[in-house]
């Protein structure tokens, strides 16, 4: 790379109520409003179609996948020991925007959210009862219960935080460092030059503009399902496809309000109480189920998981030809990969002020750490009644997912107090999720500008809405799996290239490179 002398923005309509990039704005949209006619349309026929082309997709690219979080998190290792760790995201008088503690409930909040509450139970039990390696019965048990959380853990650790830390460099390096839109098209210009600005970088933001409400939809899918399920087992409320509409429509409405109020009022806000609500969850759990085994197999669990991180990491079922991996850990890949813009974007416009390595410390480090904690405070607790009270919750989760959850509650005291902290949990994570969401396409499709109208991201939230209502409609949590995947797919490719396009921006910064500055006619940001 010679030189980076980017422009200020792309094209946008002229109309202040109106600033998008036309080409990206209405590709994206006809795109994602096609495919939810489509889906309406041949509802009866969907679901099969949705699990033929999950199958499809899990059984031909499924090493693909693997190889490419691996190098991400390999790329994330390597810059966050690296001479770039010193770049300040902003330039060297940067200050931070947000505060320690709220820039962590953000990353948190938005990194994995709703998934927590759904899987937290049900994933450890489900790879208890059904191991895909280790022989179910009861002399291997131990051994069945260690594995189902090192499995756990390979899901929800470091590789969806790797993936989420390089696009979230990328852009924020990009955007407050190169003076560049925030938008991804801008992290391929040591790449494609002043060609980001055409074609290309229009091809390049519809896809993670589509990758980006797919993967949103997909977690708000599994949050209103398991709304459904609380508000049920709670008061009887039926679980219906009708039902899930409209709590879809209500829990939007949520979304939209927070939406008119505002970064700073509506999403920290809102991400800080759920972090309390979440955490008032987790320390009742704590404290009245198994506390000495939870906290033993807290650092049992993180010491399985990195003695045995390689073979994890790396696991691809070749041998067994087995399928185990495509309704699980190629689905977790897919999703995460799918996420990653959202994510990604949303992490950058909040992380500005923070040095490289500050940055991937938080990004990776903490928010792992606290995942590895509520999976094992959850889910080795359901393994607890498994395994030493009175069961029961294998079967549950094995009969309903969205239910288990709840089921699970019934063994301590106030249950129905904590059931409906669960269901204002969920929705609280699915408001901000949706959010979140809205407020990064609206960035993408308006091409890098960072506030850009309202009423956009009003269209982009209830957009969000009717894609998770029309997948469920269309075929279940099935569907939520594969749009997850195939979106996934495309941008995985994307992955690799950011990963190259960054480093060959990182290598000519002023602040490592100043030999660059003259040269190539580059700056610092200003």
């Amino acid at each position: 790379m010679s030189e980076i002398t980017p422009r200020t923005g792309v094209w946008r309509t002229g109309h202040p109520q109106f600033q998008v990039n036309p080409p990206t704005f209405f590709g994206a949209a006809l795109i994602i409003l096609s495919f939810v006619a489509v889906a309406i349309s041949f509802s009866g026929d969907a679901a099969t179609f949705f699990d033929q082309l999950q199958a499809g997709i899990a059984n031909n690219t499924g090493w693909f996948f693997i190889l490419v979080v691996n190098v991400c998190l390999g790329y994330a290792v390597y810059l966050l020991f690296s001479r770039y760790g010193q770049i300040r995201l902003g330039g060297p008088d940067q200050k931070p925007e947000f505060s320690l503690l709220g820039w962590f409930a953000m990353l948190f909040s938005a990194g994995m959210g709703i998934g927590l509450l759904f899987y937290g139970v049900a994933e450890p039990m489900y790879h208890f009862g059904s191991p895909p390696v280790v022989p179910p019965g009861s002399p291997e048990e131990a051994q069945r219960a260690q594995h189902a959380m090192g499995l756990t853990f390979l899901h929800w650790g470091f590789h969806p935080w790797a993936v989420y830390a390089i696009i979230a460099l990328g852009l924020a390096y990009f955007g407050y460092n190169r003076g560049m839109p925030l938008s991804i098209r801008s992290i391929f210009y040591p790449l494609l030059g002043e060609r980001i600005y055409g074609w290309p970088g229009h091809v390049i933001d519809i896809l993670a503009t589509v990758a980006t409400l797919f993967g949103v939809a997909t977690s708000l899918g599994f949050g209103v399902s398991q709304v459904n399920a609380g508000l049920n087992w709670v008061f009887g409320l039926p679980e219906t496809g009708t039902m899930q509409a409209i709590l879809i429509a209500i829990i939007t409405g949520f979304a939209t309000i927070s939406v008119v109020v505002g970064l700073d009022g509506g999403i920290r806000r809102l991400s800080e109480m759920n972090i309390i609500a979440a955490a008032v969850l987790l320390g009742f759990v704590l404290v009245l189920g198994p506390t000495i085994f939870i906290l033993s197999a807290y650092i049992e669990n993180v010491g399985y998981y990195i003695q045995n991180f390689p073979s994890l990491a790396t696991w691809a079922e070749t041998y067994t030809q087995g399928d185990w991996q495509n309704g699980w850990t190629v689905f977790y890949y897919g999703w995460w990969i799918s996420w990653s813009p959202f994510v990604g974007m949303f992490i950058a416009r909040v992380s500005k002020g923070r040095t490289i390595k500050e940055f991937l410390l938080g990004v990776l480090l903490v928010p792992t750490l606290v995942t590895f904690f509520w999976m094992t405070v959850m889910g080795d607790t359901a393994l607890y009644v498994e395994m030493f009270g009175q069961g029961g919750i294998a079967a549950a989760v094995s009969e309903s997912v969205p239910t288990s959850l709840f089921f699970f509650l019934e063994q301590f005291p106030f249950a129905t107090v904590t059931s409906l902290i669960s269901v204002l949990v969920i929705i609280t994570f699915f408001v901000t999720s949706s959010d979140s969401g809205s407020l990064v396409i609206d960035i993408i499709t308006a091409g890098g500008l960072e506030e850009p109208p309202v009423g956009q991201r009003i269209f982009w939230a209830i957009t969000e809405g009717v894609v998770a209502a029309a997948l469920l409609v269309g075929g279940g949590l099935s569907a939520l799996q594969t749009a997850a995947i195939t979106t996934g797919l495309p941008f995985a490719i994307i992955l690799l290239i950011v990963c190259y396009g960054l480093q060959k921006g990182l290598s000519t910064d002023p602040a490592v490179a100043p030999r660059y500055v003259a040269a190539a006619g580059m700056k610092p940001a200003e």
